[in-house]
């Protein structure tokens, strides 16, 4: 039997994971918090150098709740970091209701295992035979995952997020109808359109 898991709408419902022990690397960094929304497939990851319940609870705060909201659900695998009493009691106030599902059942928990993979190999790819700062291309790992479309949504992250394409350096270099397009004026009030119409 395979459960599916959809989140009613963008950053409602949350897949939670850990990815380590990495190589070691600047500031002791060698674990990373991955988590990842179920509908719009925006990714949050974080090095850290250790994980714990504190880790966790800054990082839902800072990287989920600060920036998309609070969600309704945060489904992570049964990892102790995960299970503790602080977090439980942190999760509660606010009315976050957390799933645990096995480290074994891939489809129940399988958005944020499937980033991990993904995450991972890019890294691995990027660095080549050099072990070398995974940090460092963190960022470009991440960045690619927002650009790129999504086989699940036919869609980037990075447009159910915001709503837009992101403008990519290949438009600059090459100016796209959109970059050459581009207008102050007009999209100054065709915006105000926009926000005079959602009132």
């Amino acid at each position: 039997m395979r459960i599916t898991l959809e989140s009613p709408y963008p950053f409602g419902m949350w897949g939670m994971d850990i990815v380590g022990k990495l190589p070691r690397v600047m500031g002791q960094k060698e674990y990373l918090i991955v988590a990842v929304d179920y509908l719009t497939r925006q990714v949050k990851a974080e090095p850290q150098a250790k994980i714990s319940e504190k880790e966790v609870i800054k990082f839902v705060w800072q990287n989920i709740i600060c920036r998309f909201g609070i969600p309704r659900v945060l489904i992570t695998d049964n990892g102790t970091q995960f299970q503790g009493g602080k977090l439980k009691s942190w999760l509660e106030e606010p009315k976050i209701k957390q799933l645990f599902m096995s480290v074994n059942y891939l489809q129940a928990n399988g958005q944020p295992e499937v980033t991990n993979r993904i995450i991972l190999q890019q890294l691995k790819t990027r660095l080549g035979e050099d072990k070398g700062n995974w940090v460092h291309e963190l960022l470009g790992v991440l960045w690619a995952h927002h650009t790129t479309p999504k086989e699940s949504t036919q869609e980037t992250p990075f447009n159910l997020v915001y709503g837009t394409e992101v403008v990519l350096p290949a438009d600059i270099g090459e100016e796209t109808w959109r970059v050459k397009s581009y207008d102050s004026t007009r999209n100054l009030e065709s915006r105000r359109e926009d926000f005079d119409l959602v009132e």
